[in-house]
């Protein structure tokens, strides 16, 4: 399928890594010129510009969006725990949940804010944002975490509904089990709760997960997510907007 995105061009946030890494990369085979942002450099060279910056800064962001004379979609890709496992969620104190609050949710905005005027101006364009079926199910494990992306899914239909007359489509993507620094993350705060005897390598807790919560049974990867953020930009998703698509292997339809 030809997506007709040649001489396009996008900004991603979270391109040095992960999900984020693997749609920029998407986006430049299918002739894509793209700008990538993120709060810490690429472990390697990356294929195209990076800018070094916080999301939780509006100030960072704006001065970004203000570098790029015009834009046509925008991605947002970012994601960070509270580094606590959370169930019961008194397992937390309050003063945990402001840094996730502030970059999975007001990060989201602060984007939104900066290059809306722009997307408006050329009256066609994308926004999506990456979420969670964490905020889809009121997942125990981390639950700032989960509130910070159910009140990202919700913005997003809030930006969907007041970007529409103007040509512009916001959705949002849901992954379940990816293997990726943030889902290394929960892991890590699962078994530090645990006795030394009780506690699992990685892919013995990850597949014990999947195995759990996954009809399917078996990992997401970060180029299914890449394809389908590149279909949601093109054409042929014209009348797609305000949706949360799920890629979790049947996670929330179990949940």
């Amino acid at each position: 399928m030809n997506l007709h995105l040649q001489g396009q061009t996008v900004a991603v946030f979270g391109a040095a890594s992960g999900i984020g890494r693997a749609i920029a990369a998407a986006f430049i085979q299918e002739g894509c010129t793209v700008h990538g942002f993120d709060l810490h450099p690429p472990a390697d060279p990356a294929p195209h510009p990076m800018h070094q910056g916080d999301v939780t800064d509006h100030a960072s962001v704006q001065a970004f969006a203000d570098t790029l004379p015009s834009i046509d979609h925008v991605i947002f890709s970012v994601g960070v725990g509270s580094g606590k496992f959370g169930f019961p969620f008194w397992n937390l104190a309050p003063s945990d949940w402001a840094r996730v609050l502030e970059v999975n949710l007001l990060g989201a905005v602060h984007v939104a804010h900066s290059f809306a005027p722009k997307l408006i101006a050329r009256k066609n364009g994308s926004i999506l944002f990456l979420v969670s079926v964490a905020g889809q199910i009121g997942s125990q494990t981390d639950p700032p975490y989960s509130a910070a992306k159910a009140g990202l899914i919700n913005f997003a239909q809030c930006a969907a509904k007041d970007l529409a007359p103007h040509g512009i489509r916001v959705n949002a993507l849901s992954p379940g089990m990816v293997r990726t620094d943030l889902n290394q993350s929960v892991w890590a705060a699962s078994q530090n709760i645990l006795p030394a005897h009780e506690r699992k390598d990685y892919s013995a807790w990850a597949e014990e997960k999947i195995r759990k919560v996954s009809p399917m049974g078996r990992w997401q990867t970060v180029e299914e997510f890449a394809a389908l953020a590149t279909y949601l930009a093109s054409d042929h998703a014209r009348n797609i907007t305000g949706q949360t698509l799920n890629i979790d292997g049947g996670q929330v339809m179990h949940s």
